[in-house]
């Protein structure tokens, strides 16, 4: 099952509900420093430039992980919260996936449901990903490690996908009309080079912020889900735990 028009459907429409002078595209939060009654947040776009936002209190939707090794704090985190977020895998975050389009879902023709599970070639498990508009696609998850992936390089895994949708699918799979290869290994938005060799899913935490840094800064990534951490699902409560949080903070 999945979103009609893509998960990206989602943050479109979640888009249309924020006033556009409130998202900052191509910036990144680089430091955040707690002053007097709040936290002031330091901003870096493209170019280099440094901005300043000033807050009542902060709310991070990035993984444990990423926010600790991309983020510095002043004053510093206290050991265990470091330590817990150093710790805290990203799910999915060292893996990989392939996309191959078609002109047409060939293989619905000749009696394939487009999902398999396989041993020979880089991918592991397959699915049919033609989209609700008719796009016929297939798509695998690699079974290639990310240092592995990184050696072999994006061309050799994108001839050797197709080549394993041909041996699976018939000789029509070898001529894709265009392929998209996604690694996630190498985002510096999803994953850190602990996500290469560490990643799976979280475990619960009782709290995941702790020390001076409770009180001004609440953590809203899928990882902090108490029942479905690393998933979609695990990324709407724990938005929806860290809304309430704020709201009886503010006391609205």
């Amino acid at each position: 099952m999945r979103f009609a028009g893509g998960s990206a459907a989602l943050v479109r429409a979640l888009r249309h509900t924020i006033s556009a002078d409130r998202v900052h595209l191509g910036t990144t939060v680089v430091g955040l420093e707690l002053r007097g009654g709040g936290v002031r947040l330091t901003c870096r776009d493209e170019s280099g430039s440094e901005d300043h936002v000033d807050a009542e209190y902060a709310v991070a939707a990035l993984p444990p992980r990423l926010l600790e090794a991309t983020v510095g704090f002043a004053p510093s985190l206290e050991p265990s919260t470091s330590d817990l977020w150093r710790h805290t895998p990203t799910w999915m975050a060292g893996q990989s996936k392939f996309f191959a389009l078609y002109d047409a879902p060939f293989w619905l023709d000749a009696g394939y449901s487009g999902t398999a599970q396989s041993m020979v070639g880089p991918m592991l498990e397959i699915h049919d990903a033609t989209t609700q508009s008719g796009q016929a696609a297939l798509f695998g998850f690699l079974g290639v490690g990310a240092t592995e992936r990184r050696a072999i390089g994006e061309q050799a895994l994108t001839d050797a996908c197709v080549a394993q949708f041909a041996r699976i699918f018939g000789p029509q799979a070898q001529r894709p009309t265009a392929t998209v290869f996604k690694d996630w290994a190498a985002d510096p938005l999803t994953a850190t080079d602990a996500d290469l060799v560490s990643s799976g899913h979280p475990t619960a935490a009782e709290t995941w912020v702790g020390g001076s840094w409770a009180d001004r800064l609440i953590l809203a990534g899928s990882e902090t889900s108490p029942h479905e951490a690393g998933y979609l699902a695990g990324a709407i409560e724990a938005s929806d735990l860290a809304a309430a949080e704020l709201r009886r903070r503010l006391h609205v």
